[in-house]
C-alpha cells in the first residue's frame, strides 16, 4: 500500500467505526461519541484532499508564485466544521444527562420500553 494513500484510509476507518458506534451500540455516550468518530474522519478527509506535496502555506504574502500552494478553503471548513462538531457534542451530551436524569438510564432499549 502506498503510504500517501494512509490519511484516507485512517479517513475512511474512522468514518465506519463512527458508524459501527452509531448503528450498533446500545448506549448513548457510546453513539454520540461515534457520532464525533464521523466528524473527526470526515474533517481528516477534508484536510488530506486540500493537501499537495510540497505544497506552501497561503498566508506567506512573499511565497513564490511558481510553488504549488495548499488549498485553504479545505481548512477553512475544516475549521468551521471542528467549530459545529464541538457545539453538537455538547448538545447531544446535555440531551444524554437530561435522558439519564429523567429515565435513570442510557441504554436506548429500556428507554424505548419506558415509554409506554
Amino acid at each position: 500500500m502506498n503510504l500517501g494513500n494512509m490519511p484516507f484510509v485512517a479517513a475512511a476507518l474512522l468514518i465506519l467505526l463512527g458508524i459501527y458506534a452509531v448503528l450498533f451500540k446500545r448506549n448513548l455516550i457510546k453513539i454520540v461519541l461515534g457520532i464525533s468518530l464521523v466528524e473527526t474522519g470526515v474533517n481528516l478527509l477534508l484536510v488530506t484532499l486540500g493537501y499537495r506535496t510540497d505544497g506552501i502555506a497561503p498566508i506567506f504574502t512573499l511565497a513564490p508564485r511558481a510553488g504549488p500552494m495548499v488549498l485553504p478553503t479545505p481548512q477553512a471548513l475544516t475549521l468551521t466544521s471542528i467549530v459545529i462538531g464541538l457545539a453538537t457534542t455538547a448538545l447531544l451530551l446535555s440531551f444524554v444527562v437530561w435522558i439519564h436524569r429523567h429515565y435513570g438510564t442510557l441504554d436506548v432499549r429500556k428507554i424505548k420500553e419506558l415509554r409506554g
